[in-house]
């Protein structure tokens, strides 16, 4: 059926009733994935800095602090675009009739 060997029928067989989705009950509690994206940005900013500092200070491998730097400018381009999306969002509800 499928050129990668995946068949869904005996996938689906397999699942037994202890597999089938727990209640929400007894799932684990929802992220938050806006705080994880928080927490990601400002991971990967200290890494940048560290590596900057690193770099400066002990003369450690400038190609890993460019490289935590374009990772760290990707980051912020991502933040600033999220922002700038949910600002949009923002005044288009302003705008909206009541």
């Amino acid at each position: 059926m499928s050129i990668v060997g995946l068949n869904p029928y005996t996938a689906l067989s397999g699942v037994k009733p202890d597999q089938v989705a727990q209640p929400a009950a007894a799932a684990e509690p929802a992220k938050n994935p806006v705080a994880e994206g928080v927490s990601e940005f400002k991971a990967v900013l200290e890494s940048a800095e560290a590596a900057a500092i690193d770099t400066a200070v002990s003369g450690a491998d400038p190609h890993a602090m460019v490289e935590a730097l374009a990772n760290a400018e990707m980051m912020l381009d991502t933040a600033v675009t999220v922002r700038d999306k949910v600002v949009e969002a923002y005044q288009e509800l302003l705008r909206m009739p009541v």
